[in-house]
């Protein structure tokens, strides 16, 4: 029987451990990243209060909010394992350590795709004007795509299992649907690509155009972590930075086993 996996072979400890840096250290700084995206998404609403109601709307929302809640997670777990050695996710069950493997697989490429969409298609009809405006496009539609990269690049993880494609072309589909529920309940369209006004046949290129640019994006960046890890690990021999108590009781363990 075929079973299909959303968790890495290597498990879910990678998540939480570096090749550079020393868990502390990763953990500190995704606590920073999402205490930054969180400050983002505050500071908007308080600007802008009408922003509230609307904001569940834009898939750039969406995905500054998975960014948050994914490094505070990560960042939580990040800190147990520095003081204690272990890893509560590890313990949690399959089907959290899926979700949360899932997470990470849209962290590191639904940023790449807003970014790209944005300043491809919508950024020409934005109105960015003054330090405020440029101050929320920055956060959103650029630093937004090195939160990403910094995930690809510094963690042990490794590639996202191909299983992990179905989730994301299934919450794209999902966000579509919403778009146009928005549209009936609120009146407008979060995007003006999706508007079927400007012509049926360009809505449906747009949409599967990127359909099909997600899938792409996650193959490269599949293959980039697969890159990273050949020449870290195999080539480099940083095979990764522990908490001290971790290695101690893998120390213990051996030296039972030669007992």
């Amino acid at each position: 029987m075929v079973t299909i996996s959303m968790i890495p072979d290597d498990g879910v400890k990678p998540f939480f451990t570096s090749w550079i840096l020393p868990p502390l250290l990763l953990a500190i700084c995704r606590a920073l990243i999402s205490l930054y995206c969180f400050l983002v998404i505050i500071l908007r609403w308080a600007l802008d209060s009408g922003e509230i109601g609307s904001s569940f709307s834009y898939f750039t929302n969406l995905t500054l909010f998975g960014i948050a809640f994914y490094t505070a997670f990560s960042a939580f777990h990040g800190f147990k394992y520095h003081f204690t050695g272990r890893v509560p996710l590890e313990y949690w069950g399959e089907w959290l350590q899926g979700l949360h493997s899932v997470l990470y697989t849209t962290v590191v490429v639904y940023p790449i795709i807003v970014t790209a969409v944005y300043w491809a298609l919508l950024a020409g009809d934005a109105e960015i004007e003054g330090a405020r405006s440029w101050w929320a496009a920055i956060s959103v539609h650029v630093l937004n795509a090195a939160y990403a990269l910094f995930e690809i690049f510094i963690p042990r993880t490794s590639p996202p299992p191909w299983a992990h494609i179905m989730p994301l072309v299934f919450l794209l589909a999902l966000y579509l649907a919403l778009a146009y529920v928005t549209y009936a309940t609120q009146g407008f369209y979060p995007y003006a690509f999706l508007n079927p006004d400007k012509g049926k046949g360009l809505l449906v290129g747009y949409i599967f155009g990127i359909l099909a640019a997600s899938i792409v994006v996650y193959i490269v960046i599949r293959y980039i972590i697969l890159l990273r890890k050949i020449l870290t690990e195999r080539k480099a021999g940083m095979t990764g930075k522990f908490a001290k108590k971790d290695l101690d009781a893998r120390t213990r363990k051996e030296s039972a086993g030669f007992a």
